[in-house]
């Protein structure tokens, strides 16, 4: 299979050639453009340029999956794999340890609903001492 660079990719974005770039994978999606699901302009507004982002993004199914192979025509090349790793990490947002992550996630709603509900009864007690 062929290898392309993003400047390759970049020529065509147009109905008559477009190429997307999804997981490092070249496709020519132009003779899939009417059969689209979302339609030929989702395809040309993402055409010629690195789109795995809003294809994840989607949430394709398996079977957009695995039509997807029809279209490829290559991988991308290499040194634009690895311009698009720096770009990506940049991009990432940190991502919290995991017993951060599972403590954070139950206590603080905790805390958040116990808190609520104290509030609640105070409401409440208070509204039947001054009537």
């Amino acid at each position: 299979m062929s290898t392309y660079s993003l400047e390759d990719v970049a020529k065509h974005n147009e109905k008559s050639s477009c190429w997307l770039v999804i997981h490092e994978g070249i496709y020519d999606v132009t003779k899939f453009m009417e059969e689209h699901p979302g339609g030929e302009e989702v395809l040309l507004e993402q055409g010629g340029r690195e789109s795995t982002e809003v294809f994840e993004d989607v949430g394709h199914s398996t079977d957009a999956r695995e039509l997807m192979a029809k279209y490829k025509i290559g991988d991308l090349c290499d040194e634009d794999k690895a311009k698009i790793k720096k770009v990506a990490e940049k991009s990432k947002f940190p991502e919290p340890s995991q017993s951060e992550g599972s403590l954070s996630a139950w206590v603080v709603p905790t805390a958040i609903a116990l808190g609520a509900t104290s509030l609640y009864h105070l409401f409440l007690k208070h509204q039947t001492s001054s009537s």
